[in-house]
């Protein structure tokens, strides 16, 4: 359980971070802005057509008396909803990180620098990360999938899928919000998707803590946009933490204002996977 509350520490900690670096904090807006105008149309025009999707989806309905026509194509209608939501919170951040590639990373490196330490770079061209970011996140996306039509199929079960099953569906989504977010500082150090994966199952509540909450956060439109930047901040500071890196100057109020002398450390040679 220690892990779960340290997880949330990383989580407001990369946020006191970007608070303590104004520069830095309006840099990782931009991504965030555009991203959120994208996606905001596209459940707008869920929740329009959500209604419609669920008559032509029930056709053996038609006669069915009432209350229950109603009911089954309310829920139906809400589950829609819910889905395109939840795929909405997952792919949010993958899309962000992808659109704002140089900026986060180049967050991520200073939060490493004012740790102290190495600066770990990829040694790869632009091109070449924005790829295997995008080749990443669609793997991960792959898998929510399949974790959301069966938390979609379980959604019909009476009371645990009013229950237990939204309680499982913040869960997936924290975790793979959380690894989305390490993959900037971990992508870094040479870590192929496989071994991120690895690398998150050995601290799960560690996982958790950071992400659960910020997932919960980010069904807040708004709230995401200006939490982006402090994410990707503590999840570096969370990456640390994994690969087992000490922790330099972070906690000093002060630390990182003046322009810190770094060398950027060579990765480990890049597998392909």
């Amino acid at each position: 359980m220690r892990d779960l509350g340290a997880g949330f520490g990383y989580l407001i900690k990369g946020q006191r971070w970007v608070a303590r670096h104004g520069r830095w904090f309006g840099i990782g807006l931009l991504p965030g802005l555009i991203t959120l105008v994208l996606y905001a149309g596209a459940l707008v025009g869920l929740g329009y057509g959500a209604d419609d999707l669920a008559d032509w989806a029930t056709p053996f309905a038609d006669d069915w008396s009432s209350p229950w026509l109603g009911l089954l194509r309310t829920t139906l209608t809400v589950l829609v909803f819910a889905f395109g939501l939840f795929l909405a919170v997952i792919t949010f951040t993958a899309v962000t990180l992808l659109v704002g590639q140089p900026f986060y990373e180049s967050l991520s490196e200073e939060v490493d620098r004012a740790e102290g330490g190495e600066v770990h770079g990829s040694g790869l061209p632009l091109w070449r990360e924005l790829w295997i970011s995008a080749r990443d996140s669609v793997r991960v996306l792959v898998r929510v999938a399949l974790y959301a039509v069966l938390l979609f199929a379980l959604g019909f079960v009476p009371v645990a899928g009013q229950t237990v099953v939204p309680l499982l569906g913040f869960c997936v989504t924290g975790y793979f919000l959380a690894e989305e977010l390490t993959a900037v500082a971990l992508q870094r150090r040479g870590l192929v998707l496989k071994d991120r994966l690895v690398l998150l199952r050995g601290r799960r509540l560690l996982v958790l803590g950071f992400g659960v909450p910020l997932g919960l956060a980010f069904l807040v439109p708004l709230v995401a946009v200006f939490l982006m930047p402090g994410a990707v901040a503590g999840a570096t500071l969370m990456a640390r933490d994994l690969m087992g890196e000490g922790s330099g100057v972070g906690d000093d109020p002060d630390a990182g204002d003046e322009e810190a002398e770094g060398t950027v450390a060579s990765p480990p040679p890049y597998r392909v996977d």
